[in-house]
């Protein structure tokens, strides 16, 4: 499988001249398909948040992925409290976990690790996996702290070893099966909790390294909050996030960053909703909860799968800033998720019911407390530090407000219980943050009686955004590029939430990020631009998948714990949002026909800020196509445009970590000799044309 070069895509001139005419069918040197980019009648602007980033934490996307912390459940706060932790071989002597009352480090942070050991023994101790393994690289500094307690007895140090596991023969691991990475040793414990830190640097790169902890002497250790951090972070912050992936996303540049999801906003019961207060202040104090995705499919059960939110809201929000994204949170609207308990919070302390004077009914939340939880984010987000939650964020270092603009009312709910709930919650915050833009669900289906009636009622309440999502075929995509001609132009605005081309069916562990699901993509997307008055933001969904632990496929972006790589998705995405210009162009076919006849889709933009007309053509199609663009209006047009192509031959190509770059854009540039420009378009191919002309 070859992916095709600039010279693939010529002007008809050179084409003429070129020897690789020979290689191209006979169909691909008839009569140019004719398009009409009309400069002289642009249509609506194109909103500056058109193309943005969808991010949930399914598929390892914060713990293991952007999140880089290496050890797992460094709090022993999990629900089973060893999760991540294995003792070795050697340390028969060793107790488990002591639940609170003995002292712990505080009430958020209740249970710890104690380790009591009768015979010295150079093994006694546990192990961390880590998150399918440690990535560690060979020379880099990763900062490994603690915090430790001593009991009775002897104990003088603790062993602390990054090590690549292995066995020494046949039989169970043992401790010296591994290869030693880097070790220390750290002394002078107290018996009051202290907090120990030391710079680590491994010896040799592992994609699958684990931490190792060994007590030297007998008697009696606590331990708890065990970090093992890279220094090599986004913008080297302490609590940073993983660069390459960052990277990806800001040179996506993309409108907006939505989080933190998806289904995981609303937990599969209430107790266990996302509750963003939970998330922010100091990172040691952030108690971890399930992840919705842990068991949801058989076929990728990850009963270890948490929360641990070292990413959290104030994260969230420092990302969107450091990519240039506007951030976009989505809040729970006070309903679990509808495909698992869907239960609801009642609407006010009056509806609690017969137990409402029991203490379980006290701590029930009510639709005011997810109010509530709205509101004071936007305090937190946005207020003076005066303010009671602007001074949390102000504490936690970032003096200025981030400016959010967006807020998300609920995510992919759905019926009258959704309705019911939307409509007092969009009020109050409507009430106090009159300015603030709210985005609004239409459920998980692209049409159907449901989506039909949330629709005409959040029109008639005059919501800003409706949130559609819509995961389904390639051949849908193609198909569907239509749907948005007829909507109406004024009151609410389109928010394309979720969507991604599934090669096999909705949720089949077997979907591939193939070039068929992404040129389907790119296809969909022009009738997205064309349709700017109607759509004004967009995003694939989900973005980031760990190769070693994945719920779902597929997804926009892939890594493991060393490497990553963009998908054709990703490419396709990419281009679109760092072209998406200014100002929709109406592109018109011969005889009117519609966008799409001939497996041909277009759309066009003008990009002020450059000069340029940016005109997107996918062919889908297996012979090379002939375009004759017209561009009535154009002013100033400039000598040399620009090609930006992705093309394959082969609808099942894919990247991988192996091959990132097996499919990716290729650039060339072209001749402008006048307002008439001629164009072959590759077989399989988005090509994004920059034609140097002002309007």
């Amino acid at each position: 499988m070859s992916v095709f070069t600039p010279t693939r895509l010529l002007p008809l001139a050179a084409l003429a001249l070129s020897p690789l005419l020979g290689l191209l069918p006979a169909s691909a040197q008839t009569a140019p398909t004719s398009l009409i980019v009309q400069v002289n009648k642009p249509g609506a602007p194109v909103s500056k948040n058109m193309y943005g980033l969808f991010f949930e934490d399914i598929n390892f996307a914060a713990d293991g992925g952007l999140y880089p912390e290496r050890v797992k459940n460094k709090s022993f706060e999990t629900d089973d409290h060893l999760i991540g932790w294995k003792a070795l071989r050697g340390a028969a002597g060793l107790a488990d976990y002591r639940v609170a009352g003995e002292n712990p480090i505080g009430p958020t942070n209740n249970h710890f690790l104690r380790l009591s050991v009768a015979t010295a023994n150079p093994d006694a101790g546990f192990v961390n996996e880590g998150f399918r393994g440690m990535g560690l690289k060979q020379d880099a500094e990763y900062t490994f702290s603690i915090y430790l307690r001593r009991g009775a007895g002897s104990i003088s140090a603790l062993n602390v070893t990054l090590e690549e596991p292995g066995r020494s023969g046949p039989g169970p691991e043992t401790p010296a099966s591994g290869r030693t990475l880097a070790q220390t040793q750290i002394t002078g414990l107290t018996s009051e909790w202290k907090k120990y830190s030391v710079v680590l640097k491994p010896s040799a790169t592992a994609a699958h390294g684990r931490l190792k902890l060994t007590v030297a002497g007998t008697g009696t250790l606590d331990l708890d909050v065990v970090s093992l951090f890279p220094k090599d972070t986004w913008n080297q912050r302490e609590n940073g996030l993983r660069p390459d992936l960052v990277q990806l996303l800001k040179d996506m540049k993309p409108g907006f960053l939505r989080f933190p999801g998806g289904c995981i906003v609303e937990g599969r019961t209430l107790a266990q909703r996302y509750q963003w207060k939970e998330t922010i202040g100091d990172v040691a104090a952030r108690k971890p909860l399930i992840n919705r995705w842990n068991t949801e499919f058989i076929s990728k059960f990850t009963p270890d799968y948490y929360q641990s939110f070292g990413l959290g809201f104030f994260e969230y929000f420092q990302l969107s800033e450091d990519i240039g994204a506007e951030p976009l949170p989505i809040l729970n609207v006070g309903m679990a998720c509808q495909f698992n308990s869907a239960e609801l919070a009642p609407m006010s302390s009056a509806a609690k019911g017969p137990n409402a004077g029991t203490a379980a009914a006290v701590d029930e939340p009510t639709l005011e407390t997810f109010i509530q939880d709205a509101l004071d984010l936007i305090e937190f987000a946005n207020g003076p530090a005066s303010s009671p939650w602007g001074a949390k964020r102000v504490a936690m270092g970032h003096a200025a407000p981030f400016n959010m603009k967006m807020i998300g009312i609920g995510n992919e709910q759905w019926g009258p219980q959704y309705l019911a709930r939307y409509e007092p919650f969009a009020k109050a915050v409507k009430a106090k943050y009159p300015a603030m833009q709210i985005v609004s669900s239409a459920g998980p289906a692209p049409d159907g009686a449901l989506f039909d009636t949330a629709t005409k009622q959040l029109r008639e309440w005059k919501a800003e955004y409706i949130d559609e999502h819509y995961y389904a075929s390639p051949e849908w995509f193609r198909k569907n590029v239509a749907r948005y001609d007829n909507y109406p132009t004024n009151g609410a605005k389109i928010f394309a939430g979720e969507y991604a081309a599934q090669t096999v069916g909705i949720a089949s562990p077997d979907n591939k990020n193939s070039w068929d699901a992404a040129i389907s993509e790119a296809a969909f997307m022009t009738g997205l631009e064309r349709n700017a008055d109607k759509v004004s933001m967009a995003s694939y969904a989900p973005m980031l998948a760990h190769v070693d632990a994945w719920q779902w496929t597929p997804n926009m972006i892939w890594f493991d714990n060393l490497r990553t790589y963009g998908t054709p998705n990703y490419y396709v995405q990419k281009l679109y949002a760092t072209n998406k210009g200014t100002t929709m162009l109406p592109v018109q076919r011969a005889a009117n026909a519609a966008n799409g006849t001939d497996n041909l889709f277009a759309s066009a933009v003008a990009d002020d800020a450059s000069g340029d007309i940016v005109v997107k053509l996918v062919n889908y199609s297996a012979t090379a196509r002939p375009v004759a663009l017209s561009l009535p209006g154009v002013k100033k047009l400039g000598k040399t445009g620009k090609a930006t192509v992705l093309a394959s031959p082969d609808l099942n190509a894919v990247n991988s970590l192996d091959q990132p770059q097996h499919l990716a854009p290729q650039e060339s540039t072209f001749k402008v000799a006048s307002s008439n420009v001629s164009y072959t378009l590759a077989p399989y191919s988005l090509t994004v044309l920059r034609i140097p002309g002002k309007r």
